[in-house]
């Protein structure tokens, strides 16, 4: 993947919709449909698409916190409702 920072122009429709140059979507590998996380931060607004590549990341980040544990004395309790 290409880092090195290069700024582009883009324009927001009047739905506050905006288009992503295609070498960045390309470069991040965003298709039709994919998703996005929509940050407020004091640099300005940041968009995270959450790709293939993404997920893959997050495998094994929760590895040994429990959660698993957890996920399911939750969804124990919400049978016995």
């Amino acid at each position: 993947m290409n880092r090195a920072t290069r700024a582009e122009t883009v324009y927001f429709s009047v739905k506050g919709q905006v288009v992503i140059p295609r070498r960045l979507r390309r470069e991040f590998e965003i298709e039709e449909g994919t998703r996005a996380r929509v940050e407020s931060t004091p640099e300005g607004i940041l968009i995270k698409p959450v790709t293939a590549r993404f997920i893959r990341g997050l495998r094994g980040s929760l590895k040994g916190k429990g959660v698993m544990k957890a996920l399911m004395e939750d969804r124990k309790r919400e049978r016995e409702l």
